[in-house]
């Protein structure tokens, strides 16, 4: 029986030009392939509507009233290198400069660590992620698959 060939995808065709600050620039031109990092991100913050509001930024009362006591029970997430427990800011806007990228690399779909293993993985060179060794060949498989 002959093997079916995966379907090809569709040329890119149009480009899209935005401003960013000359910290992010440096940062983009440090990837090997700028494009697909950007494609990447951009589908990846458009596929995490809240599940509550469905995107939409606002939920009846009963569901907040219900829903917050349940986040503030419930905001506690083991670190992915120690199993230790860490609390998660509810809040972008509580995040510290120190801890910003070890936390947005987990609200963006990584794996969480504390202080420690965070600084102990090392950095993937397509993303900047911080994995633990033994989650490279998955992370690879996970988001760096085109």
């Amino acid at each position: 029986m002959p093997r079916k060939l995966p379907k090809s995808k569709p040329p890119k065709t149009d480009v899209v030009a935005f401003k960013v600050e000359a910290e992010l620039a440096d940062l983009l031109n440090k990837l090997p392939n700028k494009s697909a990092f950007i494609r990447k991100a951009i589908e990846a913050q458009l596929g995490m509507a809240c599940p509550l509001c469905n995107g939409k930024g606002v939920v009846p009362r009963g569901a907040h009233d219900h829903y917050a006591a349940v986040l503030k029970e419930h905001n506690l997430h083991q670190c992915d290198g120690c199993g230790s427990e860490l609390p998660l800011p509810l809040e972008p806007g509580v995040l510290d400069a120190e801890n910003r990228s070890r936390l947005e690399q987990f609200f963006h779909g990584g794996p969480l660590y504390c202080d420690g293993c965070y600084d102990k993985a090392p950095t993937c060179d397509d993303c900047g992620w911080h994995i633990a060794p033994e989650l490279t060949a998955e992370h690879y498989r996970q988001a760096h698959h085109d």
